[in-house]
């Protein structure tokens, strides 16, 4: 696939550029609370204000139409994203500097990959699969950097990755529902996550901080954690889990850029050589290219569309003509070749 400015791609680069910048923010709010009730705010802003954009556009509230069989898929991707990936990012944070961090966040897109063609078999080429190899090399580098203290000097590197396992498996769960409306499945992660995790933090003892602190974690949370995730779910829809994630691996740049300029924190030659190694990987994976012949299996779902040569159907209502549009609607089989992302039309195997 060439680099092209289609709208799955600008919504993958903006869930990147907002979840990026997000992280060196959170680490300075990190001493004045408990990682649990800064996991719980992040996401209680995100929860919160999604669901009421969601209420407007709307105009009240209405079902979100997830099929029962897609329950289960988010349900787990809440579990494992929303409450167990942000309090290991908190705890990690505790205990590393922002800008490494970020950099270390890189491991979440070559889990997000390894599990999306192990397990959900996305396919796998040498260029990406080399480019994993580069941005793991990386964060072995940035493990190096931190102090030899101790078992400390592990805890913070080893709970960020923690944090990405946690963001790989969601993210590959989440593809299960990305079809369905993104507000919805974002704003519903926020809520029960910012829930689960608030309820945590106060039950062992965390109080309730004021609104100079609640204010700014919750916005964070609504834009680093809300509106990229909106954006990274449509991003899925269009692009698939491994390209998706390749796409938001640039987010731990942007916060790493943050961290040195605007916080103005230290850096080490292990910093800048993993720098190196990331920025090598990511740019492997951007600069990848797919195209076969394949074959489009008979299937029945509901997502906004337009009539390209992947939906060409008849409506069995009254259509005015407006596109992009939204119903339930049938593909028939067939076979054809054109450079293709492992989007919602193009989960097939390869040979």
């Amino acid at each position: 696939m060439k680099f092209d400015l289609s709208g799955a791609v600008l919504a993958a680069l903006g869930a990147a550029i907002l979840f990026g910048g997000s992280t060196p923010f959170a680490k300075q709010l990190v001493g004045d609370l408990s990682p649990f009730l800064l996991a719980g705010l992040l996401y209680l802003g995100s929860g919160v204000g999604l669901t009421l954009i969601r209420t407007i556009r709307d105009r009240g509230w209405k079902a979100p139409g997830l099929p029962g069989h897609e329950w289960p898929w988010l349900l787990s991707a809440i579990g494992f994203g929303g409450v167990l990936g942000p309090l290991l990012l908190m705890v990690g944070l505790a205990h590393t500097a922002a800008s490494t961090a970020s950099l270390l966040l890189n491991l979440e897109a070559v889990l997000t990959a390894v599990l999306a063609w192990v397990v959900f078999k996305e396919n796998a080429d040498r260029r990406i699969v080399l480019g994993m190899g580069l941005i793991v090399a990386g964060g072995i580098a940035l493990s190096w950097s931190e102090p030899s203290t101790g078992t400390s000097a592990w805890l913070g590197p080893v709970a960020i990755a923690g944090a990405c396992l946690s963001w790989a498996i969601d993210n590959n769960l989440t593809r299960k529902v990305s079809a369905s409306d993104a507000l919805f499945i974002a704003g519903s992660k926020g809520l029960i996550a910012g829930a689960v995790n608030t309820t945590m933090g106060l039950m062992l003892g965390a109080q309730w901080p004021g609104v100079t602190l609640s204010g700014p974690a919750m916005i964070v949370g609504f834009l680093g954690y809300g509106v990229s995730l909106v954006l990274f779910v449509l991003a899925l829809r269009g692009l698939g889990s491994a390209r998706t994630g390749a796409y938001f691996s640039t987010a731990p740049f942007i916060g790493a850029a943050i961290s040195i300029l605007v916080f103005r924190e230290q850096t080490s030659p292990y910093f800048w050589l993993a720098t190196g190694l990331m920025g090598i990987g990511v740019w492997l994976h951007l600069t990848e290219h797919h195209a076969h012949e394949h074959l489009h299996e008979a299937m029945r779902h509901s997502h906004r569309h337009v009539h390209d040569e992947h939906h060409q159907h008849e409506h069995n209502f009254e259509w005015d003509g407006t596109e992009p549009h939204t119903h339930a609607h049938d593909h028939a089989p067939m076979t054809h070749g054109h450079a293709h992302y492992p989007d919602i039309h193009h989960r097939h195997e390869h040979s």
